[in-house]
């Protein structure tokens, strides 16, 4: 935050010289979150006379009175602003004292740049709960119940300043008693916009899978729906959920097949933490993750040893199937408390994204009845528009720090604070996982989870979501920035709608680099050994990389090592089916590829010697250096994972089997060899040899793949002491989503700092393609503005 010098007191011949008078300009997360009745609150309790207003520069005040006091005033403003606000800068300047009386809050003013921020959603507060509860209050069981502390925002703004009439809830007029709270400064509602009661506020209604409304009470009639195994759509802040039973594997089954989800996980919904700690390890930081004011989904290691204590709920097994972890969150909206209450209420629910795979989350009523048709049995809907879709934000703690492997309920749109100054840009990410990213200035705005651009669904939300964002931000891009791979459909989007305006590429992996650099705030000049390891990402040489050891910095970088290209049969198809990368590296190895071995009985009879006839002669064989293709190659040859039904199946089950261990089993067989210069290669032809010997020995799988994560991170280890020797440079960035795998991360990280290495990890900005448009943006956009305009 940045305050402006303290001014002095301003003479006046009406008032006196102890009389002054100031303007002060409050930049940040300053609308939407009761801004203006606390300054209304603060500039009252020190007698000061005045205004504030919400502009699109931020929030406005002018105060008058005794000149201790303004001061008082200027110095308090942000360390005692209300708990949703974020301050940035405080900014005072003089001004000639009027004689003014009282002090108001006066209509927004919308003229001038868009350059406030705009608040999350955030979880229903604890005195809005207690309310929900108490037959006595007039909000009893109301589903929208809300204060300046809590519920929607970003999924309801349409407009700045953040005023009613700029949200979804302009069609829906306050009553006598809600406008009197309203205006009252004394009451929590003082000015919240999304205030409303059962009077006037929007209606909850249970629609059937005709279209016909439910009569009674459509809470109650959909925890019916739920007891008797069906599936209910539920209209949330930010799009529609799926939900059923989590404890009847018949409703599961149900779900997942209507969903063609495969085998990926579900999330879980629980009313309490109590609800699932016998299920998960919970420590301090996930309780306050669970229960804080965001309330993602917060992956945690499943408990292994005894059943739990009869009547503890427990989900179906084919809840999560083959993952080590489950992805739990708590109730964050009144209508999902609603949902838990009474005896013959769920104790568990799946709450899963409404759409079929690969789709986006549907927001519309109307599209929600025709999209979902054949997904839900009913509809827990309402009448307030969704305006921005919003799906529900991933995280994970490691090392006791969260890791945000999905950015978007509750964080976005907050902005992440630059080290260095970027020109006005849009850089649109990558084609898994979407999201993208406007910068201007020392800001950069992150968007919602888009989705995988290969669906036409996902990339018309792309054009709403990057139009919506611009809107509030107020960034008009004067560049735009995309991955370097030719055949994105994101830089396709970016191609069609440049307008003229140049587009730039940049390298998928010093991207990622870059993105934890920024993060950590790290300055013009900077550079660092990135280790950069994921799955997939278009190489300078046209080889598919993703085991990179780059010398980076924003301006540039130098691969210094890779993993040794191994050929990629078939392209997709190898990482749909394990099994075919599994017997690619063996061959890359000059490893026979005997029967006994698990990856070879997995392929087909008719499929073994096609594709050893298309490894010899390398037909659709792109090279790979993917260390998300090696971790598939192992999972297969240890006989964890041949088939793949979504991505990263087959590590993820390859760190569940290495969790299951129970112990760190370092076997210095299972080796890379290190070999060339310009850049170094990391073979694992040794590492292969030893697993496959072990899968001959009966060694079990858990084992195997606890040693092979720890010959990873010693290879790591080894590479980044080179590069040190090379480079001179002794901190190291991780990125790329192989380090969501937080047995690995800590491995490397515990590894290099040994070492005497600091050691850079994601925090706020996932390390997977969710936080690739970051890195994008300040590789290019900061090129740019080096430049000047142009």
């Amino acid at each position: 935050m940045s305050t402006a010098p303290k001014a002095g007191t301003v003479p006046d011949t009406r008032t006196g010289p102890a009389v002054r008078r100031a303007r002060v300009v409050v930049r940040g997360v300053v609308q939407g979150v009761g801004f203006r009745p606390y300054v209304y609150g603060l500039a009252t309790d020190l007698r000061l006379a005045g205004h504030v207003t919400n502009t699109g520069d931020g929030v406005v005040v002018e105060v008058e009175g005794a000149a201790d006091a303004v001061d008082r005033f200027c110095a308090r403003i942000a360390p005692d602003a209300p708990p949703l606000a974020l301050v940035e800068a405080v900014d005072a300047t003089d001004l000639p004292p009027t004689g003014a009386d009282g002090f108001a809050i006066v209509p927004s003013r919308t003229t001038g740049a868009v350059r406030t921020l705009v608040a999350p959603d955030t979880a229903t507060c604890a005195d809005c709960l207690a309310e929900l509860a108490d037959p006595a209050d007039r909000r009893h069981r109301h589903p929208f119940i809300t204060c300046t502390h809590c519920g929607p925002r970003f999924t309801i703004v349409t407009g700045l300043p953040y005023d009613r009439e700029h949200t979804t809830m302009a069609g829906f007029p306050l009553c006598p008693a809600c406008t009197r709270e309203y205006h009252d400064p004394a009451d929590r509602r003082f000015h919240a916009q999304p205030v409303a009661c059962p009077s006037c506020g929007p209606r909850l209604r249970l629609v059937g899978a005709r279209g016909a409304a439910h009569g009674g009470d459509p809470v109650e009639a959909a925890r019916d729906l739920l007891a008797a195994g069906g599936v209910l759509a539920v209209k949330g802040v930010g799009g529609y959920h799926l939900a059923c039973d989590a404890t009847r594997a018949d409703a599961v089954a149900g779900l997942r097949r209507r969903k063609a989800r495969g085998d990926k996980p579900f999330a879980l919904m629980a009313p309490d933490v109590a609800d699932v700690e016998h299920l998960v390890h919970i420590g301090p930081a996930e309780r306050e993750l669970l229960t804080g004011r965001v309330r993602p989904i917060v992956l945690m290691r499943r408990r292994t040893g005894p059943r739990p204590a009869p009547g503890a709920p427990v989900p179906a097994g084919s809840v999560a199937p083959g993952s080590p972890d489950l992805g739990v969150m708590l109730p964050y909206t009144p209508v999902h408390h609603l949902l838990f209450e009474g005896e013959r209420a769920p104790r568990l629910l799946v709450m899963t994204s409404g759409n079929l795979s690969g789709e986006p989350i549907v927001t519309d009523d109307t599209e929600a009845l025709e999209r979902l048709a054949g997904l839900a049995d009913a509809w827990l809907t309402h009448d307030r528009p969704i305006h921005v879709p919003c799906d529900d934000s991933v995280v994970r703690v490691c090392d006791g720090e969260p890791l945000v492997l999905r950015r978007s309920r509750g964080y976005a749109p907050l902005p992440v604070t630059l080290p260095v100054p970027v020109s006005p840009a849009l850089a649109v990410g990558g084609d898994l996982k979407n999201v993208f990213c406007l910068g201007r200035d020392d800001k950069a705005w992150l968007s919602a989870h888009i989705g995988d651009m290969d669906d036409l669904a996902t990339q018309r939300a792309f054009d709403r979501a990057e139009r919506q964002l611009e809107s509030i931000t107020g960034v008009r891009p004067a560049l735009l920035v995309t991955d370097a791979h030719p055949a994105y459909r994101s830089g396709a989007w970016a191609r069609r709608h440049a307008g003229g305006r140049p587009v730039v590429r940049v390298q998928h992996h010093h991207a990622h680099v870059a993105a934890v650099m920024a993060e950590h705030g790290l300055r013009a000049g900077s550079r660092v050994i990135g280790v950069a390891f994921d799955g997939t990402g278009h190489g300078d040489d046209g080889a598919v990389w993703g085991g990179e050891f780059l010398l980076a910095g924003y301006d540039g970088f130098r691969r210094f090592a890779h993993l040794a290209y191994a050929p990629l049969p078939g392209g997709d198809a190898a990482v749909r089916r394990p099994y075919r990368m599994a017997l690619a590296h063996l061959r890359a190895a000059g490893l026979a590829p005997g029967p006994d071995l698990p990856c070879v009985a997995a392929c087909p009879a008719d499929e073994l010697p096609v594709l050893a006839e298309q490894l010899q002669r390398g037909f659709h064989c792109v090279p790979t250096s993917s260390m998300g293709r090696l971790f598939d190659a192992v999972s297969s040859l240890a006989g964890v994972c041949h088939h793949v039904g979504h991505e990263a199946q087959a590590a993820v089950e390859l760190e569940g089997a290495a969790v299951s261990a129970g112990v760190e089993d370092d076997d210095p067989r299972y080796a890379f060899r290190l070999a060339g210069a310009g850049p170094l290669t990391a073979d694992p032809g040794p590492l292969l040899a030893a697993v496959a010997d072990d899968v001959r020995a009966g060694v079990p799988a858990a084992v195997i793949a606890v040693r092979f994560h720890l010959a990873v991170a010693r290879m790591v280890r080894a590479v980044c002491a080179a590069a040190r020797e090379a480079a001179g440079l002794d901190t190291v960035a991780l990125s790329g989503g192989v380090f969501a795998n937080t047995l690995l991360s800590s491995a490397c990280a515990r590894g290099l700092r040994a070492d005497g290495f600091a050691v850079l990890r994601h925090r706020d900005v996932p390390p997977n393609d969710g936080g690739l448009s970051l890195g994008q943006l300040v590789v290019a956009a900061r090129a740019a503005g080096r430049a000047g305009p142009g």
